[in-house]
């Protein structure tokens, strides 16, 4: 899918990257001192560990990609992903419907800031209240 917005496009092959999953493409979208933080407030260094973590938390998971939003900023572009995950627990149980949001910031064609929001770990705490 081809964008008009370059750091959208970006992220949108970045996203395409890390569900393939392939880390080593992922990270030629980012840059070296990319600030990467998941849910929880958890710091990751890479690309590389966010594979590493999806590996531990879920047998696969995958995002159906919504909507992107942008904003413009003097030095850089805010981007941000939101849609829905599906994949299967380590259980083997599968789900789907389970809300992501994703923000970035891109500078000068790369990745600086990545900001990562689920319902992954409600949805562990409570799987009652995760829709089918």
């Amino acid at each position: 899918m081809g964008f008009e917005n370059k750091a959208v496009q970006i992220v949108s092959d970045f996203l395409a990257a890390s569900m393939a999953p392939d880390p080593v493409l992922a990270a030629t979208f980012m840059a070296d001192d990319v600030r990467i933080t998941f849910t929880g407030g958890r710091a990751m260094p890479s690309a590389h560990e966010i594979t590493a973590f999806n590996a531990g938390r879920y047998n696969w998971v995958k995002k159906q990609l919504g909507q992107f939003d942008w904003t413009e900023h003097a030095d850089h572009t805010v981007v941000y992903s939101n849609g829905t995950l599906y994949g299967e627990w380590p259980d083997g149980r599968t789900f789907s419907g389970n809300r992501y949001l994703d923000r970035f910031e891109v500078r000068d064609g790369k990745i600086t800031r990545m900001d990562v929001w689920n319902d992954s770990a409600e949805w562990i705490l409570s799987p009652e209240i995760a829709q089918p």
